[in-house]
């Protein structure tokens, strides 16, 4: 690890925190698909199912209220992808806004999955809108709230520059796009430059951004999102980016097991946070859960899903770490 130069708390030491409280890496990725979402929630707004976009953009916000309630016992974190919001316009775009609120009245901590980047001036703006403020006139006002946002690295650095300074200002946290878990990640990623993967060369440039943010836990704000696809992967880039928190999709749905997911973790048995979104929202569809709960449980089949995870996770830390 490297040294400690700034003892201010920061956005990871807050998160290691939540991940204490409730022993639970875990990251619930609400990714809603109107046709999984229970009968029972689209049946209570279906008087608005002749303005489809506003039905959905309602239908989802209770579905999310509802996973949020069900959920928070067990986990600190949530990630919505806003593509599943901004494809219903600017209803959507609300739901997604109050989903954060809402969260974050019960004490979640938000990382907005939204894979932005530009150029600098454009990235000041997202940065400032998701993780930051706007000045109006006299007012200053918080447009999204996320705790910390997904960046896209392709531009430069002067484009990440914003988000970083953002995110250091506000206490905010930011996710690098380093390996994603898609198969075709590799089409680009994988490319070598020299002796060195596309990958590995944004990985140290990652662990070189996040130097100036070392918290008091020795981790830094910025992250990296890092598949749990490519297990061989995971652990060369552990070895590049110590102090980085890893951002981890992959975990069920896309098959990744508590078994491939070893790697993320440092000896501190800290360093990456796990997301699940289907295979936990949607557990009533598959099995086990389909067969012992179904549709008119979901619930008890999210929850037994949640936990079933929070188990594995646990069991696999102290097998590889004690």
């Amino acid at each position: 690890m490297p040294v400690i130069s700034d003892s201010r708390e920061n956005f990871t030491d807050q998160l290691i925190t939540a991940i204490r409280k409730k022993n639970s890496c875990v990251a619930v990725g609400l990714d809603p698909y109107l046709t999984l979402i229970p009968d029972t929630i689209k049946q209570k707004f279906s008087p608005l199912s002749k303005e489809s976009l506003e039905y959905t953009s309602r239908v989802i916000l209770e579905f999310n209220i509802q996973v949020i309630d069900l959920i928070a016992p067990f986990v600190n974190i949530i990630k919505p992808q806003i593509a599943f919001y901004e494809l219903y316009g600017w209803r959507g775009i609300r739901t997604y806004t109050e989903t954060i609120r809402y969260a974050k009245q019960k004490g979640l901590i938000v990382i907005g999955d939204v894979k932005r980047s530009d150029v600098p001036s454009t990235a000041e703006a997202y940065a400032n809108a998701h993780i930051g403020d706007v000045r109006i006139d006299h007012v200053t006002e918080i447009p999204f709230g996320a705790d910390a946002i997904t960046v896209n690295p392709y531009l430069g650095t002067d484009s990440l520059l914003p988000f970083i300074q953002t995110a250091q200002k506000h206490k905010k946290g930011i996710f690098v796009l380093v390996k994603t878990s898609n198969p075709d990640s590799g089409e680009f990623q994988d490319l070598l430059c020299g002796e060195k993967k596309l990958h590995e060369i944004v990985a140290e440039k990652t662990h070189a951004w996040g130097n100036d943010s070392i918290g008091k836990q020795g981790y830094s704000a910025v992250g990296a999102v890092v598949g749990a696809t490519y297990p061989h992967e995971l652990s060369i880039l552990r070895r590049i980016m110590p102090a980085a928190y890893f951002l981890v999709p992959g975990y069920g749905t896309q098959g990744a097991t508590a078994k491939d997911i070893g790697y993320c973790f440092n000896r501190d048995g800290l360093g990456a946070i796990i997301n699940a979104s289907r295979s936990i929202l949607y557990a009533y569809a598959v099995s086990p859960w389909k067969e012992k709960y179904g549709m008119q449980s979901w619930k008890d089949a999210t929850q037994a899903a949640l936990i079933k995870m929070n188990e594995d996770i646990r069991n696999m830390l102290k097998v590889t770490y004690g």
